[in-house]
C-alpha cells in the first residue's frame, strides 16, 4: 500500500518537474515575433504547449524507468 503511494508521488512530481522544464524551455522562444499584433490567448497558448510537452516527455521518461524497471524479469 505505501509502495502504492510512493509511486504515486514520484510520478507527480516528475510530471511537474517535467512540465516546468517545458515551460522554463518555451520560454526561450519569443513567439510575439511570429505576429505583427500578438493575440492576446498568447500567454495561455504557451501555458497549454509547455503542459502537452511536460507530459509528453515525463510519460516516456516514467515508462523508459518502468522498462529498465522490467528487465530483471527477463534475467529470472
Amino acid at each position: 500500500m505505501q509502495i502504492t503511494g510512493l509511486r504515486a508521488l514520484i510520478e507527480i512530481v516528475v510530471q511537474l518537474a517535467f512540465v516546468w522544464l517545458a515551460f522554463a524551455a518555451i520560454q526561450g522562444i519569443h513567439f510575439e515575433h511570429f505576429f505583427n499584433r500578438p493575440p492576446r490567448t498568447l500567454p495561455l497558448l504557451i501555458v497549454l504547449m509547455a503542459t502537452g510537452l511536460g507530459y509528453l516527455c515525463a510519460t516516456f521518461f516514467l515508462n523508459i524507468l518502468s522498462a529498465i524497471g522490467n528487465l530483471t524479469y527477463l534475467i529470472r
